[in-house]
């Protein structure tokens, strides 16, 4: 938020400051990109691979608005903002958008293509307006897609995106046991528990009606997302096993617990605290100014004033 929405240029640049943090961190420009995005705490975070050929938490970047409530899209026009796993090639990246920039998250993903899952043109993008996507202001977003661009540029392909309702503690899973999501959010979990464990990129693939990580199979990738797995050719590592069954294990002790669960009433998405402050501060055409260049007007400002997510 500290850069001026005038100094933004037409097309981002990877500046010097970033470049400068990214050093600090052994990390280099060119080196591969991963996005995880959370809708609760309103936060999408950029990692990239370091020197020890691992990710590495390069920035969490506050979000301006999301809209809908936790849980995946289903349907267009339901205001919903993915949850799932996206991979994004240079092609779905924007540099025209009427929020500056953007990249499109590819939903529906074949998963959710499959299921029967509808809508389309689900961005990251700038400004502070959703209707089912993540608006991170034209300042956060412009940043964003330096760092994104340039790692395509250096020679990855495609880069991941995980979007979660929450971060997948086992203690935020025991606050939401009794949503009608959580089988969904489970498997979810797996894939957040095997890149925390690893920090390194989960495969991901769609079987069975579901996302399964790291896994080879029998006659290469699952050609049908619905249809029973194959044989399994070859699991995660011993050791990555033994941590996520520990892991699961906790996380059923904590489902199972009888404490009460906390409720969130239903309004609208949400909003990074820091961008609420600056709303009530401000209103939203002061906000709107801060962080878009075009002035694009915040969407449903008293239903982000009233984020029930905000702890």
């Amino acid at each position: 938020m500290a850069m001026d929405v005038a100094s933004l240029a037409e097309a981002p640049q990877l500046s010097n400051k970033v470049k400068a943090e990214m050093a600090k961190k052994k990390m280099r420009p060119e080196s591969p990109v991963l996005v995880r995005i959370f809708k609760q705490e309103s936060e999408l975070e950029v990692w990239k691979v370091d020197a020890s050929g691992q990710y590495a938490l390069f920035k969490t970047y506050p979000m301006c608005r999301w809209s809908g409530k936790l849980g995946p899209k289903k349907k267009s026009g339901d205001r919903q903002a993915p949850e799932g796993f996206y991979h994004v090639s240079a092609g779905m990246l924007n540099p025209n958008s009427q929020y500056y920039v953007s990249f499109n998250l590819g939903y529906p993903n074949r998963l959710e293509s499959a299921l029967g899952y509808t809508g389309e043109a689900l961005m990251v993008h700038g400004a502070c307006s959703s209707s089912g996507c993540y608006a991170m202001t034209d300042q956060g977003v412009g940043e964003i897609y330096a760092i994104v661009q340039r790692a395509l540029e250096g020679g990855q392909q495609r880069f991941q995106v995980q979007a979660y309702p929450f971060r997948m503690t086992t203690q935020n899973m025991a606050k939401h046991r009794g949503d009608p999501n959580m089988p969904f959010w489970r498997t979810l979990k797996e894939g957040y528990d095997a890149f925390a464990f690893t920090r390194k990129q989960p495969k991901v693939s769609v079987c069975g009606g579901r996302y399964v990580f790291n896994k080879e199979f029998d006659g290469g990738e699952p050609s049908d997302p619905l249809a029973q797995c194959p044989a399994a050719l070859s699991e995660p590592a011993t050791d990555l096993v033994a941590k996520l069954g520990a892991e699961q294990k906790k996380l059923e002790a904590a489902l199972a617990t009888t404490t009460t669960v906390s409720s969130f009433a239903y309004m609208d998405g949400g909003m990074h605290p820091s961008f609420r402050t600056l709303l009530k501060q401000q209103g939203a055409k002061g906000l709107a100014a801060r962080i878009s260049r075009t002035k694009y007007p915040v969407s449903r400002p008293e239903a982000a004033l009233a984020d029930p997510y905000d702890d």
